[in-house]
């Protein structure tokens, strides 16, 4: 398989060596450094897009895509607020494919999935309070992380006591705090913990390295290549 990589980073660079090590070939990398590199021409030499990059790029990059017809597999977080829609809009006017992670670890996307079940057994106990922890290296730009939002967005459809969340701590009921810390090194950690007066109850998933969201997005690059729509890593993972 072809794949473009836009965001030719510290994480492009580790889904380059597992896509190579999985038999693929990269056809195109760009970075801020050759921008220029990013046209419609170039990226229809690749079956599948990866884009990694920022906020401010993302939904640009993942338009060119769609318009060139090619599958993209996007990871780019802070964005989505403004744009998710009309990228979903367009795609499935196109009959393009499109797939979006917060996370694409494997780990974390079964973490994923234990903390939807612990807030739903959490629901009818509200002396329990519920805090997300975030912590992450000091080059990420986002805050909280799209994992984070995730975890917190799957909580509240469980809990509906928590209206809304925020990132700072909170004494309000109805505020789910999540808690960003940047420190060096950290690849990432998030816990979920419920408190009450009685006792505590966390789980947690911590990453030691870019290899895990890394072979998750070169997955999810493989499993959308012959296939139309829009997907998530519960698709890939067969969750």
């Amino acid at each position: 398989m072809n794949i473009a990589l836009l965001g030719y980073g510290k994480m492009g660079r580790a889904i380059e060596e597992i896509a190579l090590e999985r038999g693929h070939s990269i056809v195109l990398k760009t970075s801020i450094d050759n921008l220029e590199d990013n046209t419609e021409e170039n990226v229809r030499k690749a079956d599948v897009v990866i884009e990694f990059t920022g906020p401010e790029s993302a939904y640009g990059n993942i338009m060119l895509c769609l318009k060139a017809g090619v599958p993209v597999v996007s990871g780019s977080t802070g964005w989505l607020d403004e744009h998710f829609e009309q990228v979903k809009g367009y795609c499935l006017q196109a009959g393009g494919t499109f797939l979006y992670a917060s996370n694409f670890s494997v780990g974390v996307n079964i973490f994923f999935e234990v903390n939807r079940r612990l807030a739903e057994l959490m629901a009818p106990h509200p002396d329990y309070d519920v805090r997300i922890t975030e912590i992450h290296h000091t080059e990420k730009k986002d805050a909280p992380s799209g994992t984070a939002i995730t975890l917190a967005e799957q909580i509240q459809g469980k809990i509906p006591r928590k209206k809304r969340w925020v990132n700072h701590i909170s004494d309000n009921l109805d505020e789910l705090t999540i808690l960003s810390q940047r420190t060096d090194p950290a690849p990432g950690t998030h816990l979920v913990k419920y408190h009450s007066a009685i006792d505590d109850i966390e789980i947690i998933h911590t990453a030691h390295n870019r290899k895990g969201f890394a072979t998750g997005a070169v997955l999810a690059a493989e499993y959308i290549r012959s296939k139309k729509g829009i997907f998530q890593m519960k698709d890939v993972l067969g969750f």
